[in-house]
């Protein structure tokens, strides 16, 4: 199936844009805190999610060491920091904004997020990045029927699924596993974590009689309760299957790169 324009809500968000965090963010290091803030900014790096920018002065003394190198970053200079807490040090785990990047955060530090054990907003821990304020997702029970096929093959075929919707996304059909055709799913080791939906479950490979598709399927058994309803169903990419809606077949959506976004802050 050809690409189209996509059926669903982009993200509105433009580069360099700062906003107030109405929560409390923390951060951890080898089980030391290292930073603890009221008063953090978000600025959108990419369109898709914000990064957290840190006042200097909510970060432990002595947690960070100027590198004495200057990064040009897509909204402004900044200064790249080493992070250290006891014995752990990592080199370019933060970036110390200067005095040309919007007003809101210079003289903040963004955190490079792998470079932080555990992040918390308020007492509830984050995973994979922040959570956009303006991205919401929604999990909603359909009677539409929902047929996926591959290369011929029929993979499921559900009379109804659980829709997530997700803004800048496609949407995501989730199938009771009753309706798959599980002699062509392969399990594999794979395991993805999503700030709004949690860690995986499974994901499995599908095998048709032409060719093996790697990971094409995944689940969710313990998501977070905003979108409790899709526990235990499965999901396909839309990107790489042919979908098929109350039968009328959606075309396949193209898939979002950020490839480029994460070479430029590496």
């Amino acid at each position: 199936m050809t690409e189209h324009t996509p059926d669903y809500p982009a993200m509105i968000v433009p580069v360099g844009h700062v906003e107030p965090v109405p929560r409390r963010i923390r951060g951890f290091v080898a089980g030391r805190p290292v930073f603890d803030t009221v008063r953090a900014r978000y600025v959108w790096l990419w369109p898709g999610y914000p990064q957290y920018c840190v006042p200097r002065d909510d970060i432990v003394e002595g947690a960070l060491v100027d590198e004495g190198r200057d990064l040009a970053l897509k909204v402004g200079g900044a200064r790249r920091q080493t992070l250290r807490v006891g014995s752990v040090g990592r080199p370019g785990a933060a970036w110390e904004w200067g005095e040309d990047a919007p007003s809101g955060i210079v003289g903040h530090v963004t955190f490079r997020w792998e470079a932080v054990d555990a992040w918390f907003e308020e007492d509830e821990q984050v995973f994979v990045h922040p959570r956009s304020p303006y991205t919401r997702v929604d999990a909603l029970r359909s009677g539409r029927a929902v047929r996926v096929e591959l290369d011929g093959a029929v993979l499921a075929d559900a009379p109804s699924s659980v829709m997530v919707v997700e803004t800048g996304l496609p949407t995501r059909y989730y199938l009771d596993r009753v309706y798959l055709d599980w002699t062509r799913m392969e399990p594999t080791e794979t395991v993805t974590s999503c700030p709004y939906k949690g860690m995986t479950s499974g994901y499995w490979s599908v095998r048709t009689d032409t060719a093996t598709h790697p990971d094409l399927a995944w689940a969710y058994d313990f998501p977070t309760r905003q979108v409790s309803p899709i526990a235990g169903l499965i999901a396909f990419y839309n990107e790489k299957v042919d979908l098929y809606l109350d039968g009328r077949p959606l075309p396949r959506p193209a898939p979002v790169s950020r490839a480029n976004w994460e070479k430029e802050h590496r």
